[in-house]
């Protein structure tokens, strides 16, 4: 198509926007060194009016949780979106963290943009049930949206999908984050007709990972887990230029991820 252009994309989980504007580099640094047509975060963990953000050049998007401090994702774009979602239809377990600021969605003309931050299954599994539910309501969502225009879809997924996606899968078998159920609800999401556009391009590369414990050096040592994507329709895979981890970039316990695709 001729009026295609490439496009820089980047997902991040700042694990709290507030403590990484403190930090060296700044939020604000991280940024502007990205250069991103498209900027999404997850875990802001703010409520409106807590942040001034002086982005020049970028629309913001923001959807916040209702409980204060906790989740909430937000979309800097340089073109300002057509429409924007910010609750995916659901009922039942997936209603409460329907109100978790959980999904920033923005219409561009020519595709749909889908941050999202996925419950977490919690230790013992004890959010599982939620999180089936939620995965459920959120590939109906992106298969209704894909009806429409090609969709990118980016966030924080709460989930390793195969054993090379974390350092120890042996050892983390079942836990949340690897259980078996998180990891077949994942290949169902890519059934229903998405791609994994880093394991696409890297389909034997290991060690490489998006998030590290804060806890016995893991990010020193490596010892982490990719649970940071860029998923695409499978009808725009082949517009996929690069797919890259940014392990340089520190200041959460989580680094952000990037896709370039011509769009």
């Amino acid at each position: 198509m001729s009026d295609t252009r490439e496009l820089r994309l980047v997902s991040w989980n700042v694990n709290g926007l507030r403590a990484v504007m403190k930090k060296d580099p700044s939020f604000v640094e991280v940024f502007e060194a990205c250069n991103a047509d498209v900027f999404a975060i997850q875990e802001t963990k703010l409520q409106e009016g807590q942040i001034e953000l002086d982005l020049p050049g970028y629309h913001q998007t923001w959807s916040y949780a209702e409980r204060k401090g906790y989740s909430g994702t937000a979309v800097f774009s340089r073109e300002e979106p057509l429409q924007v979602i910010r609750d995916i239809p659901c009922d039942g377990l997936a209603a409460e963290a329907n109100t978790e600021g959980r999904v920033c969605a923005l219409e561009f003309p020519t595709y749909w943009f889908v941050n999202v931050y996925t419950p977490n299954a919690q230790n013992e599994l004890a959010r599982i049930d939620t999180r089936m539910e939620w995965d459920a309501a959120y590939r109906d969502f992106l298969c209704e949206l894909a009806k429409d225009k090609p969709v990118v879809t980016c966030g924080d997924f709460n989930v390793a999908h195969n054993e090379i996606d974390l350092k120890n899968p042996r050892s983390n078998r079942g836990n949340a984050g690897f259980s078996d159920e998180e990891r077949e609800s994942f290949t169902r999401l890519l059934d229903a007709g998405f791609t994994d556009t880093f394991r696409d391009r890297h389909p034997d590369l290991e060690g490489a990972y998006s998030w590290w414990s804060y806890r016995f050096n893991a990010r020193k040592n490596n010892a982490g887990w990719r649970i940071d994507y860029f998923l695409v329709s499978d009808d725009i895979r082949d517009r996929v230029r690069t797919a890259a981890i940014l392990n340089e970039v520190y200041g959460s316990d989580h680094c952000p991820v990037e896709l370039c695709i011509e769009l």
